[in-house]
């Protein structure tokens, strides 16, 4: 028998990939951000349930209003959720080759101060309730009439230990609704407040928020209002500490483990993880 003819060498050096997608300049911008934000939600869910029982827990407990856990758990998990819903809308936009634009976001009257009775987050819910609501039929404009009244959301959508939205309602109202909105949002279920956060990526949040439609003095109002909201629950408790109340950024920094943004070029690197996250949006499943 003749010897089979050799086939061709195998290649050593195969070709180097294409180049992914280059991101779009405010999306890669935001991304950073949204996702500095994500690993500190992800590392403070993991870790609160073990430090709950520590005295110091109480500076992180004032920034959800409340020191029960299973509150602070619900608002950590959509917290997450909405990181991720977020994400994934700024990676499918990046894919089509659309960057974001800046946009001022429109004045409105101001809302009622909350009743000192109030649960955490009642008074910020109630004013976002409306917007909130799913899209729907009743939501559209009838033809040659006034738009129709949205139909009023499912109870306890806003409180996330009633109603736990799922990942698809988040990114669709992530979609329809100023991003700078989400990001506020973002902040106030991850506890994300000037003093967890390092000068240049406080910086960054506040231009987030303030250069894609939100409002920061939406976060601040709500971070007072929490804290009063906080006191009244330590009024209540026997034995209570307030050493909460004069903690340094030191020990601020002791308590979360770190400070939000440090080590954010070593953790990841923006521009690399955006790119290959949208060549894989783009391409898709094989």
């Amino acid at each position: 028998m003749e010897p089979a003819a050799p086939g061709p060498a195998s290649d050593q050096h195969p070709q180097p990939d294409h180049p992914g997608r280059t991101v779009p300049a405010r999306i890669a911008a935001l991304l950073h951000t949204v996702r500095i934000l994500l690993g500190f939600g992800r590392h403070l869910a993991e870790t609160a349930t073990q430090r709950s029982d520590s005295t110091d827990f109480n500076a992180i407990a004032v920034c959800f209003g409340t020191g029960r856990l299973y509150a602070i758990m619900a608002h950590l998990q959509r917290g997450i959720l909405r990181a991720v819903a977020l994400e994934r809308v700024l990676l499918a936009r990046a894919a089509r080759g659309r960057d974001i634009d800046f946009i001022v976001p429109r004045e409105r009257g101001t809302a009622p101060p909350a009743a000192a009775g109030d649960a955490p987050g009642a008074a910020g819910d109630a004013r976002a309730a409306a917007d909130d609501a799913p899209a729907g039929p009743a939501a559209e404009a009838p033809a040659g009439g006034k738009r129709a009244a949205r139909p009023s959301p499912p109870a306890g959508w806003n409180d996330p230990e009633l109603f736990m939205p799922t990942l698809e309602e988040l990114e669709a109202q992530v979609r329809r609704r100023p991003l700078g909105r989400t990001l506020v949002e973002i902040c106030l279920d991850l506890a994300v407040v000037p003093g967890f956060c390092t000068g240049p990526f406080w910086n960054e949040v506040f231009d987030g928020i303030r250069l894609h439609g939100g409002r920061i003095t939406t976060l601040m109002q709500e971070k007072v209002r929490r804290e009063e909201a906080f006191s009244r629950e330590q009024d209540r408790k026997v034995g209570s500490n307030w050493d909460w109340q004069g903690m340094t950024r030191d020990a601020l920094r002791r308590v979360l483990g770190f400070r939000i943004g440090e080590d954010a070029a070593e953790l990841l690197d923006p521009p690399a993880v955006a790119c290959a996250a949208v060549a894989a949006v783009a391409t898709g499943p094989p």
